[in-house]
């Protein structure tokens, strides 16, 4: 029996920008790991995430790179919730609970206005000189690095430096990380904060608009900058925008999504 599938551009109110991810539906079908991950590579996209049904508010949730399963996906999520308001499948007045292996429950909501508002754990950071070799492969000094669970936050002194950055990406794959956020103070009227985000080791030289890293940015300015709610934008060549507003141990990250393909799996 065919397998829905659906492209979402997340973290964007206008296709074909934001980071697109695939939404597969398994319902109550049992698929092995080996199979989620060849569906991934054959995607091709940054994120392919598996939802399983256990209630209509409730759903397993797993998320794969073409590469690899990863921990935690802030624009997968966002498109999978986006996906189950949208199909009618989960009420659009209740929240939807999303059960994950690493990080336990993540909820996500829907204001009025459309924007979908993740509640995601904070990302405890700590300063660090860095993995060997990360400098090198950057191509440029920062003015801070931290390391935390699993990614590295490497803050730039300006915003046109977060710009201008061109890392050697086969060196970056080297480096002892699971990804590295370059970030700087913004200097445009609208955002506080300017980002990109880099995952080489995951088969991702940048990714386009990375929910999960603003677990670790969105903390970090809120410090610097005394705002418990900061305007975010990463900077890379589709772009995206995420409101991310810190609330101690947890981060609550909101933003658009558009549906763009809708497929079926026939394998």
């Amino acid at each position: 029996m065919p397998i829905p599938q659906f492209q979402v551009d997340a973290f964007t109110d206008k296709p074909f920008a934001g980071n697109p991810a695939a939404v597969v539906l398994l319902g109550d079908c049992q698929r092995e790991t080996e199979w989620m991950q060849s569906i991934a590579a054959e995607n091709n996209l940054s994120e392919t995430v598996y939802l399983q049904h256990i209630d209509d508010q409730t759903f397993g949730i797993r998320w794969f790179t073409p590469k690899s399963e990863v921990e935690l996906c802030g624009h997968a999520t966002l498109a999978s919730a986006h996906i189950l308001w949208e199909q009618n499948i989960s009420q659009k007045d209740r929240p939807i609970t999303f059960r994950s292996a690493s990080y336990g429950d993540l909820v996500c909501r829907l204001e009025p206005g459309g924007m979908i508002v993740m509640d995601f754990p904070a990302d405890t950071m700590r300063v660090s000189e860095g993995p060997a070799g990360l400098v090198d492969a950057m191509g440029c000094d920062p003015v801070e690095i931290l390391e935390g669970r699993e990614n590295v936050l490497y803050v730039l002194d300006r915003e046109s430096a977060v710009l201008e950055l061109s890392p050697n990406f086969s060196l970056l794959a080297k480096v002892n990380s699971g990804g590295v956020m370059a970030t700087a103070r913004s200097k445009r009227e609208a955002f506080d904060v300017l980002s990109r985000c880099f995952f080489p080791c995951y088969g991702i030289d940048e990714d386009p608009v990375t929910g999960s890293a603003h677990c670790s940015i969105g903390p970090y300015w809120s410090a610097k900058l005394g705002k418990n709610t900061l305007h975010c934008h990463q900077a890379s060549t589709r772009g995206g925008d995420l409101r991310v507003e810190v609330r101690g141990e947890r981060v609550v990250i909101a933003g658009h999504a558009v549906t763009t393909i809708r497929s079926d799996l026939l394998w």
